[in-house]
């Protein structure tokens, strides 16, 4: 089973760079995890105990309004970790987690994983790395929920997604159009109205959640504020 695990651990970009004895350290506290869709994994306010690693399917990471109203911060999918903040402050997570498809994550006991990271540097600057991005990316989020349009937001939303597809003009969309909505900050009827729009200007093609990128620059120009719908 161990030799399983870390030759998964070897393949996910957190660990990929660390020397085989060290994925071996991680292989064995790992604890695979199985989750139903629709699951929960954890909850806001809940100990922080530890942190996962997608290894199949995915994870939606979100926050509640008092009115029950779900904002999307992250989508996760196979080799991303999430729930790593809490391991360095010792808290609570700050969000929930609700597996998207039927998963597979591996989960990492905090002091367990701390005690590898004090005596293994690399593996803590390959954390820092990893906190590092998510904070531009939440930042990024909160920029353009306060600042933009919604037709601009969509418009980044879809370049970010081509660039995690490595600049691919063809991609998959990562979460229903419902779910999209919400991490955008808006409803499913002006999402719709905002992709048939797109759809008529040949900025993208759509085949159900297939988007085909046609325009490229006049997303960019969308996403500015140097162009709109």
């Amino acid at each position: 089973m161990n030799d399983r695990l870390c030759e998964e651990i070897g393949k996910i970009p957190l660990f990929e760079s660390l020397p085989v004895e060290h994925q071996r350290e991680l292989a064995n506290i790992a604890v695979p995890k199985k989750y139903a869709r629709g699951e929960s994994v954890f909850s806001e306010g809940d100990a922080g105990n530890g942190f996962y690693v997608v290894a199949c399917g995915r994870v939606k990471i979100f926050k509640l309004s008092f009115e029950g109203k779900e904002q999307i911060l992250h989508v996760f999918g196979p080799g991303e970790p999430f729930g790593e903040v809490p391991v360095f402050e010792g808290r609570h997570f700050p969000a929930h987690a609700v597996a998207l498809d039927d998963s597979m994550f591996l989960f990492f006991p905090r002091s367990s994983f701390v005690n590898l990271i004090r005596g293994n540097p690399d593996l803590a600057l390959n954390m820092l790395a990893v906190l590092s991005m998510r904070l531009r990316r939440l930042t990024t989020l909160v920029e353009d929920l306060s600042l933009k349009e919604v037709p601009a937001r969509l418009a980044a939303h879809l370049l970010y997604l081509s660039e995690t597809q490595g600049g691919s003009a063809q991609f998959k969309l990562d979460v229903a159009k419902g779910q999209l909505a919400g991490m955008l900050g808006t409803i499913p009827e002006t999402l719709s109205r905002i992709l048939a729009r797109m759809t008529k200007q040949r900025l993208i093609g759509l085949d159900g959640p297939n988007v085909t990128i046609l325009d490229r620059t006049g997303l960019e120009e969308l996403t500015e504020g140097e162009r709109r719908l």
